[in-house]
């Protein structure tokens, strides 16, 4: 059986990300869309950012 590999991401590559949501007035989607990246896991990322 193969194991599928996630992607990983560098703290840079995360927080550039949400920042184009809590800086730049990108909706979580958008951002998402732009990054390449799914929704849940930008929405994960920028509530992580507010904290």
């Amino acid at each position: 059986m193969n194991k599928r590999n996630r992607p990983t991401f560098t703290a840079e590559f995360r927080l550039e990300a949400a920042q184009l949501v809590t800086e730049k007035g990108y909706s979580i989607r958008e951002a998402a869309n732009a990054m390449g990246i799914g929704k849940s896991t930008m929405d994960k990322w920028v509530r992580q950012l507010k904290k």
